[in-house]
């Protein structure tokens, strides 16, 4: 049997001081430098001071980048073991970078190591693997949203260089990032998945206007870090990432492994949650006793642990698929965790935020902030809608239609089926009575 649900050994104290680590270096941050900006600001001296050396051992343990290979200074770990990481970094917002996998750089570093030339390796990747610098990834438009056949955002060449045109909207830390990575259509004449392409934008390029920088809902007007950018600049033709019209095909790259890495971190997120809700039913009297012993607490507390459950070990499997290299399962599994997110988010931050009350919708502890991110999770990379057609559609691909009127498992033609298969035993049964 091939079937195992435990972890290599040598992996397995890898993880265990990762979960240490975490604990003791990294989260004390995350009640320190909480803005949404800190953790990518790679020019603040406090908080370099403080990362340096825990990088430092991250790089040690073998642990840095690990989703990039081994030729450009990773580990080329699969999705199974990155899941596994992630479930633990996803307890605080500064453990990605300590461990060089911050959203977007991650993605973002990982199609420019599978399409970048040497050049734009040397320019763009190499900075932002030794975390000098961040990176934005600049895809949505505001009039478009989850609809690629409504980009208006354009490039077309003059002369030996290209001209960009356009509006992008939530362009995530492109107040702080060094260069921008922009989906333009560069042929209107073909469907927009063969006529898009992508190119390196560095922040400081001539033409480039931030209109303003988008916050989340529970931030001022002014302070966010999510960019809604006009281009009207022009690059030269080395700024091109891949080939011409293949930024779906780079796009995939990036968004697969990054949905998952974003499910898994949930997992430790909502374990986290589950944590507090359990600590809270033991500790807090109502009623004659302690809310553990009250029925509607105990089936929160159930619930909970069975959806995460669930959950976890369904993104595990679609890792798990991912590693095993079928695209078109892979496709529908990570789809479905990516429907799942938002789902799983809102149910147990959900019930742990009411089991403390006041308390809990309180800024005094996480738990309102852990609720509010849900709907954000089923925004990001694509609506839960998109995804569900996604699913539906790689899942009908394995059915066909019944033959004639009536389902295939209409029970009249199945009885008359069975009968004849055993006509022998039934004539012997009725001669015996």
């Amino acid at each position: 049997m091939a079937w195992d649900f435990e972890t290599e050994p040598e992996f397995q104290e890898k993880l265990e001081w990762m979960d240490e680590f975490v604990r003791d270096e990294i989260e004390p941050m995350d009640l320190i430098w909480n803005h949404s900006g800190d953790v990518f600001d790679t020019k603040n001296p406090a908080t370099r001071a403080v990362i340096a050396p825990l990088q430092d051992e991250v790089k040690k343990r073998d642990l840095w980048a690990c989703h990039i290979g081994p030729h450009l200074g990773g580990k080329g770990f699969g999705q199974v073991k990155l899941a596994l990481m992630n479930e633990i970094l996803g307890r605080s917002s500064w453990a990605p970078r300590v461990f060089g996998c911050q959203a977007p750089d991650s993605g973002n570093a990982e199609i420019l190591a599978h399409y970048g030339t040497d050049d734009q390796k040397k320019r763009f990747l190499e900075p932002l693997l030794n975390g000098d610098i961040v990176s934005s990834y600049s895809m949505t438009e505001p009039q478009a949203g989850s609809d690629p056949k409504e980009f208006k955002c354009r490039a077309f060449k003059s002369g030996d260089e290209w001209v960009l045109e356009g509006e992008k909207w939530f362009s995530s830390n492109a107040r702080l990032a060094e260069f921008l990575i922009v989906m333009a259509v560069t042929d209107i004449d073909v469907p927009i998945h063969q006529g898009a392409s992508m190119f390196l934008v560095p922040t400081d390029t001539p033409g480039i206007e931030f209109i303003r920088h988008v916050g989340l809902g529970s931030e001022e007007l002014g302070e966010g870090m999510h960019g809604y950018i006009r281009y009207d600049c022009r690059l030269p033709e080395e700024n091109l990432l891949g080939g011409p019209g293949q930024a779906f095909t780079i796009a995939q790259t990036r968004l697969g492994g990054g949905r998952v890495h974003h499910a898994m971190r949930t997992v430790g997120q909502v374990k986290r949650a589950l944590d507090m809700m359990c600590e809270r039913a033991l500790s807090r009297h109502t009623q004659g006793s302690v809310l553990a012993q009250k029925q509607s607490i105990q089936n929160m507390i159930a619930d909970s642990f069975i959806e995460i459950e669930q959950f976890r070990l369904l993104v595990l499997k679609t890792a798990w698929v991912i590693d095993r290299g079928d695209k078109a399962e892979a496709r529908k599994y990570v789809a479905a965790v990516k429907v799942q997110t938002p789902k799983v988010m809102t149910d147990i931050a959900g019930r742990a935020l009411h089991i403390h009350g006041s308390l809990g919708a309180s800024n005094e502890m996480p738990l309102a902030k852990l609720w509010a991110q849900a709907p954000i999770m089923g925004i990001v990379d694509g609506p839960t809608e998109v995804h569900r057609v996604t699913i539906a559609k790689q899942v009908l691909k394995d059915y066909q239609p019944s033959d004639g009127l009536w389902p295939s498992m209409h029970l009249p033609p199945r009885v008359v089926a069975a009968r004849e298969k055993f006509a022998q035993h039934l004539e012997l049964e009725i001669g015996n009575q």
